[in-house]
């Protein structure tokens, strides 16, 4: 398993993720640099200058890179990742970094498209599966009308999704509609998101089945068995599956918490916990909340 595949400051060892020590103690350094002040550009141009390697190894770093690091979960531990960053230094990070974003104007969008629109990304549709994009209206007016549709909408001139057409005005109506349920009775975020059921891992099941039949065997000293304990690591993380369903509800109740019923869109409440939103035919719109629980309504 290369680098990239896994969170920068671990490793794969002895069929488990590790700390690399080198890697994880940068990582602290660039924690403890943001708390101290320090800018996400100055940390990168500090790492390059001390020749600090990234999850590439190499000396080279930028702000996205750094940002990275400090936006990531899985530095809390989990069922894979060990503990590398306490809650509190991390928690302190995420509120100083969204206080930083608001100072330069930047507010939680975090790309060009998120300055623009705030369902840029977001909108999926429930019978094809594939992202809405917002189309003009012809019109022989100068102000043409703009809605959202399924890409696959219309290919070469042909119909090819009937799913729904929404209007942001819409869209705006069912978020206020169902973040209204939440603020008037915030014990829902508290309700446990239905899993998915993990995949069928048949590389896994090969490889655990050979292991099995070795020590079967007593062959433990084999040459083979330290290869094949590697390889079902490997395996096991390409369709791990990450729970970070109580912290993502925590940052939920902190959006939420301290606000009035809405009576008009919020849109920054809506990017700070909306983690995609499903249109259906019929006239259903479902939001996915961060921590994986959706809420539905008509639009």
């Amino acid at each position: 398993m290369g680098q990239g595949n896994m969170t920068f400051g671990y490793k794969l060892a002895e069929g488990k993720l590790q700390f690399d020590e080198p890697k994880a103690t940068v990582v602290k350094q660039i924690f403890a640099d943001y708390l101290a002040g320090k800018s996400t550009r100055r940390i990168a141009k500090q790492l390059a200058e001390r020749g600090c390697l990234n999850g590439n190894n190499k000396p080279s770093w930028s702000h996205g890179s750094v940002g990275k690091v400090l936006d990531n979960v899985n530095y809390l531990g989990n069922e894979f990742y060990p503990q590398l960053i306490e809650r509190e230094c991390f928690e302190q990070v995420q509120k100083l970094r969204k206080e930083r974003r608001v100072q330069l104007g930047k507010g939680i969008q975090s790309n060009r498209t998120n300055h623009q629109d705030p369902f840029g990304g977001l909108l999926r549709c429930g019978q094809c599966g594939e992202d809405y994009r917002k189309y003009k209206e012809r019109s022989r007016r100068k102000a043409k009308k703009s809605v959202w549709k399924c890409k696959r909408y219309l290919i070469k001139d042909r119909v090819c999704c009937r799913c729904g057409f929404l209007t942001d005005d819409q869209i705006e109506k069912a978020f206020v509609a169902v973040a209204n349920r939440i603020l008037t009775r915030m014990q829902i975020l508290d309700r446990k998101p239905v899993k998915a059921p993990v995949p069928y891992n048949r590389e896994f099941h090969r490889l655990n089945q050979r292991i099995q039949e070795l020590e079967a065997e007593g062959r433990y000293s084999s040459p083979e068995l330290p290869a094949l304990l590697f390889q079902r690591a490997q395996a096991c993380y390409q369709t791990a599956q990450i729970d970070d369903t109580d912290y993502q509800t925590g940052k939920l109740k902190q959006a939420f918490s301290d606000r009035q019923v809405l009576e008009a869109f919020d849109r920054e409440l809506f990017r700070a916990t909306v983690k995609r939103a499903t249109v259906y035919t019929g006239r259903r719109l479902v939001f996915e909340w961060l921590n994986g629980l959706t809420m539905g309504t008509g639009y």
